[in-house]
């Protein structure tokens, strides 16, 4: 039979929320003539009711928008969980807007009017942030989806495994046989996918950033 291939990954697209259809078109120009993929929004409220936040790209963000600000904008992605690395875009001389905008999770703010290839350069480093950024999560859920298939028991075991202790001791601390210590090291390298202590360690550390037990 032949393998089903994986999906290939999304496309990353540089999302944009300005209320001016001037600069709408023109960033839209902009993005399109270095080969990226771009998506533009009139409104705040607009961009929230579409945007899936498994979505990859980047936000460029105009701060004064008609109903929902560009502010609001960005705490709600932030409730929501979204990753997306945004750019914030201000009128001259905003020094409250760009304080708080950075303190609600802006990776950058930049003042009107931006410059083209100064722009292209901040988006490109908002687009290989959000690739880094999704690719940790997706080990690190992988690490936890892993754990999860230990029993109680085995996970008992790994944590004296990775604190060190040979498996008599862990043995003597369980009142289990060493064998039976053996049986769950060997269920614990098979379901966790590795071959060493060290990579233990680090599957346990990943685990518990996704908050395991």
């Amino acid at each position: 039979m032949t393998p089903t291939p994986e999906p290939a990954p999304a496309q990353p697209t540089v999302f944009v929320v300005d209320d001016d259809p001037g600069i709408r078109d023109s960033v839209t120009w902009l993005f399109q003539s270095v080969g990226l993929t771009v998506e533009t929004y009139g409104s705040a409220q607009q961009f929230l009711d579409t945007y899936v936040t498994t979505r990859p790209g980047c936000l460029i963000l105009d701060v004064r928008l008609p109903g929902m600000g560009g502010l609001d904008l960005l705490e709600a992605l932030r409730r929501r969980g979204a990753t997306l690395p945004v750019i914030v875009v201000t009128a001259y001389g905003e020094v409250h807007s760009a304080v708080r905008a950075m303190k609600g999770g802006a990776i950058d703010v930049m003042e009107k009017p931006t410059r083209d290839q100064v722009l292209l350069d901040r988006v490109q480093q908002a687009l290989e942030l959000d690739r880094q950024t999704r690719a940790s999560l997706a080990t690190r859920a992988e690490a936890a989806a892993r754990y999860a298939r230990l029993t109680k028991r085995e996970r008992e075991v790994l944590r004296l495994i990775i604190a060190g202790k040979a498996n008599k001791v862990i043995a003597s601390d369980l009142e289990l046989s060493p064998k039976t210590i053996e049986a769950h090291r060997a269920a614990i390298m098979r379901k966790l996918g590795v071959h060493s202590t060290p990579e233990l360690v680090r599957i346990v550390m990943l685990a518990d950033d996704q908050g395991n037990p």
